[in-house]
């Protein structure tokens, strides 16, 4: 099967052909904004990092800035700093593969005003410059999709996530990539993972990663560590972190585990993937676009509107009240499971193809309403 792409000199394929334009450090986010007021075409990505971290996060915010930079969906890039922070723009520009990327410092340009306007100038350049790129035909098995859930509810883990599980599936059989993240929500069920690995190392290591992020939980929330679930999880039925983390897991349908990468990180192989994301929907996000995703199908049951920078988001909705009450949020129908019928398979044949249809080009809701916040992990104190 086949979508049409845009091929990169990397030898990547992106579902998109975005200008990005992105602050190397909050301070610079006043400049970032400005240009994108100017150039609605270009996606604009700031955030509240980029100093007074350790190396730790450093290391985490420097992967992550790069790894949106380097996503098959970005065509070109423009990075605004400041100056004098520790990610520096002309650090971020130099990690850029094969793709037009440029930096602009605040301090050596003659201020705000003038790096916005110089900033504005580079961007119509840019942008002028995707305008004779032409999509290409590109084999399925080209697409990194990742996968995510947020609102959920009771019904997420009997129809929304079983759903996107078969469409996972049909991804897998096709050669593609798919990512399963949010260890937080893998909690209680690092048995059933381990059983599902390539490899009995594999399988060791994903149960020490479920472990270890469930020590860490308990050691910040004692006895509470077992409702890690937001307040809407709650009043949408679900008990605890167990029992949303046995729905969390169907959405990597039934296909073996074939690797663990880090927050942010690429995958190496192809077939089912485990990135160790934070919970947070779009932290979780933020890894996987940096990793590489061009897609990314998030389910939910109480209705979330969060998209992505640069990465079209399809939002599958468990129930029909909420598919109803939001249609301009929510893609997927994954409710008429329960109200019209239709089985899983049915539902994950229509995510599947929907997918493949916005790989071609076909905007989200999330695109459409330009819902794309944006923030990363971060672990350690701020200095």
């Amino acid at each position: 099967m086949e979508f049409l792409g845009y091929g990169r000199e990397d030898g990547k394929f992106g579902v998109r052909n975005h200008v990005l334009v992105m602050s190397s450090v909050c301070c610079a986010n006043g400049v970032v904004e400005a240009i994108g007021r100017a150039l609605p075409e270009v996606v604009t990505v700031t955030h509240a990092y980029g100093c007074g971290c350790g190396p730790e996060d450093t290391r985490v915010s420097r992967r992550v800035l790069a790894g949106l930079i380097n996503n098959p969906n970005v065509g070109a890039a423009l990075v605004i700093g400041l100056g004098c922070e520790f990610v520096s723009s002309e650090l971020l520009v130099q990690s850029a593969q094969s793709k037009p990327a440029e930096a602009l410092v605040i301090q050596q340009a003659g201020g705000s005003a003038a790096t916005t306007a110089k900033g504005i100038e580079v961007a119509t350049r840019l942008l002028k410059g995707l305008e004779t790129q032409q999509r290409v035909v590109v084999p399925v098995s080209e697409l990194v999709v990742g996968l995510e859930c947020g609102g959920s509810d009771a019904f997420s883990g009997i129809t929304a996530n079983p759903a996107v599980g078969g469409a996972a599936d049909h991804f897998v059989r096709e050669g593609a990539t798919v990512i399963l993240a949010e260890t937080t929500e893998m909690i209680g069920t690092a048995h059933i993972l381990k059983r599902r690995c390539a490899t009995t190392e594999l399988g060791e290591q994903v149960e020490r990663l479920v472990n270890e992020q469930e020590k860490r939980v308990r050691a910040s929330l004692g006895e509470l560590a077992g409702m890690v679930i937001a307040p809407g999880n709650i009043e949408g039925g679900l008990s605890s972190i167990t029992e949303k983390s046995l729905g969390c897991i169907t959405k990597a349908g039934t296909t073996l585990i074939n690797e663990v990468v880090e927050y942010a990180d690429c995958p190496s192989k192809r077939g089912l993937v485990i990135m160790d994301t934070p919970g947070y929907d779009i932290e979780s996000m933020a890894g996987m676009a940096a990793g590489g995703a061009q897609i990314i199908i998030f389910t939910t049951g109480r209705g979330s509107t969060a998209g992505f920078p640069a990465v079209p988001v399809i939002k599958v909705s468990s129930n029909s009240q909420v598919y109803n009450k939001m249609p301009g949020d929510m893609d997927v129908n994954a409710g008429s499971i329960i109200d019209e019928g239709r089985t899983i398979d049915e539902v994950g044949q229509e995510i599947f193809d929907l997918s493949i249809r916005v790989a071609g080009g076909e905007q989200t809701c999330a695109e459409i309403n330009r819902s794309a916040p944006f923030g990363y992990l971060k672990e350690g104190p701020t200095f």
